[in-house]
């Protein structure tokens, strides 16, 4: 019996087969999930791409987070699925305009391009939640995806910025949603070669970081340890964990310079 045998799981943010959310679909599944994955726009055909080549398909729904018809109708599509229960969420979602928001153009960005990163990279995981939060019962869990913002990075700018909101977001989901018994963390994740890394202009120069400085050493072309790590999260064996960061790093995170 895997550790999610029997929950009915959302993971959001599968682009290809690079994607720490594509590892969390296989991962989760192989532990006993039903899955739902879900794009929007642009993204869904390679998403439906990538999940076609798991063992197991799972159903791909749309949903704008954005959008606010979209959420409306969030528990109508996962209850063709699911019924009436959803177990957990996987926010992996995140958008910043590389062109204006990124690559060392920090001080010159502009409202739009800085609410637009925030809206979906942060207020998304407040919003989808909540819209889902009818299908949840206690003992669910909401986990996301972060590059620890509690201190800048070279190239990361505005996406720093907003991963800032989503971590402090997601602590103020545990806060409300406690009493509820729903759970919210996140994974600090170190660089993974995925499409949102290399969107980012000079974001290479962070695997040259890792390969540094990390104690465990660092493979940037492996997934799966943050998806082990967002599995176990949703899992039941972390019942009074939530408000958490936790770093899926090598480490990093603890060392000076």
């Amino acid at each position: 019996m895997g550790i999610l045998e029997g929950k009915n799981i959302l993971v959001t943010g599968v682009t290809m087969r690079t994607s720490i959310a594509y590892a969390v679909v296989d991962i989760a599944q192989k532990e006993g999930a039903n899955v739902v994955v879900s794009a929007a726009g642009r993204a869904v055909a390679p998403a439906q791409r990538a999940i076609s080549k798991l063992d197991t398909v799972p159903p791909l729904i749309e949903v704008d987070v954005t959008d606010p018809e979209h959420l409306a109708a969030l528990p109508e599509k996962l209850s063709e699925h699911f019924g009436d229960r959803l177990d957990g969420i996987v926010h992996s979602i995140a958008y910043a305009d590389p062109e204006t928001a990124l690559g060392g153009k920090f001080l010159t960005t502009g409202w739009d391009a800085v609410s637009t990163a925030v809206h979906v990279s942060a207020y998304s995981m407040q919003s989808l939640t909540m819209a889902a939060k009818p299908m949840m019962p206690r003992g669910s869990s909401v986990v996301g995806l972060t590059f620890d913002a509690t201190v800048s990075w070279p190239t990361y700018d505005w996406m720093g910025v907003a991963k800032a909101a989503l971590e402090s977001t997601s602590r103020y989901l545990a806060r409300y949603l406690g009493p509820d018994g729903i759970r919210s963390n996140l994974v600090a994740a170190g660089p993974v070669d995925t499409v949102a890394k290399k969107a980012i202009p000079g974001a290479s120069s962070f695997n040259d970081i890792w390969a540094e400085r990390a104690p465990l050493g660092w493979d940037p072309s492996d997934a799966v340890p943050s998806a082990k790590a967002i599995v176990a999260l949703l899992s039941d064996w972390f019942p009074a964990t939530t408000g958490e960061m936790l770093h899926v790093d090598g480490g990093l995170h603890s060392t000076g310079a």
